[in-house]
């Protein structure tokens, strides 16, 4: 297995000088040396055709012994320099101090491509923590990561899902009743795993050498196409940030994701979907639901707050980048403008789940209606907007008729809220009047935009629950289900379903903890 592994990351921004792997503060220093730990009886369990396809992995070499080795940490590719990253962040709105890698181990890049363990093994900055990661978690962000790429939404990718052959002891729901459970890693892969909180350590620090030489490098190899680095040039770099931050979070409200945990150290610079825990996305359709029991209280991250979110996550950025401007009208006129952008952005994106081609001034009160009747009872978002591009304009009376299956209870459609469906679907068909793109144009359109497929949490926890038993064929069949999740796929129409009753309230499907 021949790979043209660089290190441009470690050999062009400041390490650690400590070799030791202890747990320690870290100072004027991006990244740490450290290497994986050995693991037991490793075990590959998928791989993505297409990651391995672009990092340039043979089906040879995806078989062969020195790619699960290296995937599981029992090997270092020849030339890589094993490390991980240091950075800060804001935990639930509270400055948290250093954080960095806790459990994540970079390996260098490939083609352009960093890629990182997640697993692997402790790091200066695993606090507590050992470092490991368990077979229910990997299977989570390993399925995700795909599905969200395959939906169209910004995301870190997976290369690939293997057993450590080791037991790593956790607390699912941090409730004291702590448990072995198979170890597994997850290889993931992107262009960058910088985040906010990179910048936000140095410009806590006050050590502004570094978080310059940090924000040149960030420009050169990511936003070359801004110029060479200057004050000019870092306004343009945060205006892209927050443009790629605005674009990421539109595509999660599009199909209905919520991230669970926006601390600002699980934020890309890249804008990215980075960080898979205790995410899900919406059964019924609620702006204020978070999968998140850590947030259970507070919602702060709930699926209706997450744009206000980012931009609070974004304001910290600026903070972290003003030294290098020393103006703070022009972040905050950027920041303003986020704000109108997100407006604009949304009523555009919710426009084409809706099929309208054309932007009419009454727009906003239709959505805002079909948002009120949505949560008035239990909707099922994705059936139901992917049960809309069926819609005739001509029949609005059969509106309810087309989406019933998306209400977890069709009973409670009765009186004053059957009176609002009808009212709202008779407003949809005249709105769809205006339009001059035809009937079938619409429904292609729609389905574009809304998803048949989605990575639910009843789905995933299948899988977990299978894996368990050591039966991974259901990762593979989902896998397959969520790289055409716009497309009909008549032989998976079972997945094509409201969560089942008995995932209501079950643990992994409801409940997630910031270990899911």
């Amino acid at each position: 297995m021949k790979l043209n592994i660089t290190n441009k990351f470690t050999d062009q921004l400041p390490g650690d000088p400590i070799q030791e792997n202890s747990r320690r503060q870290v100072t004027e220093a991006a990244f740490s040396f450290v290497k994986p730990i050995k693991t037991s009886n490793p075990r590959l369990l998928h791989v993505s055709s297409e990651m391995s396809k672009e990092l340039g992995f043979s089906n040879q070499d995806i078989q062969s012994n020195q790619f699960l080795d290296v995937m599981t940490g029992n090997s270092i590719i020849e030339n890589s320099k094993p490390f991980a990253m240091c950075y800060a962040g804001h935990q639930f709105g509270n400055w948290a101090g250093q954080l960095g890698d806790g459990r994540a181990i970079n390996l260098g890049e490939i083609k352009n491509w960093a890629l990182q363990l997640k697993g692997a093994g402790p790091t200066p900055y695993s606090r507590t923590a050992d470092g490991l990661a368990v077979l229910r978690s990997s299977i989570r962000e390993y399925l995700c990561s795909e599905a969200m790429h395959h939906l169209g939404v910004p995301t870190t990718r997976a290369l690939s899902l293997s057993l450590t052959g080791d037991q790593v002891l956790r607390d699912v729901m941090y409730n004291g009743n702590s448990a072995y459970e198979k170890g597994a890693i997850v290889s993931r892969v992107a262009k960058s795993f910088l985040r906010f909180g990179n910048f936000e350590l140095f410009a806590a620090r006050n050590d502004l050498k570094n978080l310059k030489i940090l924000t040149d490098y960030t420009i050169l190899h990511h936003f070359s196409h801004l110029g060479n680095p200057c004050k000019e040039v870092y306004l343009k770099f945060f205006q892209e940030v927050t443009n790629k931050t605005l674009e990421m979070i539109i595509h999660w409200q599009r199909v209905g994701f919520v991230h669970g945990v926006m601390n600002t150290d699980n934020m890309s610079i890249l804008g990215l979907t980075i960080d898979y825990g205790p995410y899900g996305w919406l059964e019924g359709f609620d702006l204020g639901w978070t999968p998140n029991t850590t947030d259970k209280k507070h919602k702060r991250y709930r699926y209706g707050n997450q744009p206000t979110i980012g931009l609070w996550n974004l304001y910290q950025l600026a903070n972290a980048l003003y030294p290098l401007i020393d103006e703070a009208p022009p972040l905050e006129e950027i920041l303003e403008r986020y704000q109108l952008d997100f407006k604009t952005e949304s009523i555009h994106m919710m426009r084409s789940k809706l099929g309208l081609n054309l932007a009419k001034k009454n727009d906003l009160l239709l959505i805002e209606s079909l948002e009120k009747n949505l949560e008035a009872s239990e909707t099922d978002m994705t059936i139901f907007f992917r049960k809309l591009s069926d819609f005739k304009k001509e029949f609005p009376e059969q509106g309810i008729k087309l989406v019933e299956n998306a209400f977890y209870n069709i009973d409670e459609i009765h009186d004053d809220l059957l009176n609002n469906w009808q009212q709202w679907f008779s407003e949809y068909a005249k709105r769809l009047e205006k339009e001059t793109i035809s009937c079938e144009e619409r429904e292609q359109l729609m389905k574009t935009k809304n998803p048949k497929y989605i990575l639910r949490n009843y789905m995933a926890q299948m899988a977990i629950d299978m894996a368990e038993k050591d039966d991974f064929s259901l990762i593979e069949e989902l896998y397959q289900v969520l790289k055409k999740p716009y497309e009909e796929q008549p032989e998976f129409e079972h997945w094509f379903a409201k969560r089942p009753e008995w995932a209501r309230h079950k643990v992994g499907c409801s409940m997630l903890s910031c270990s899911s």
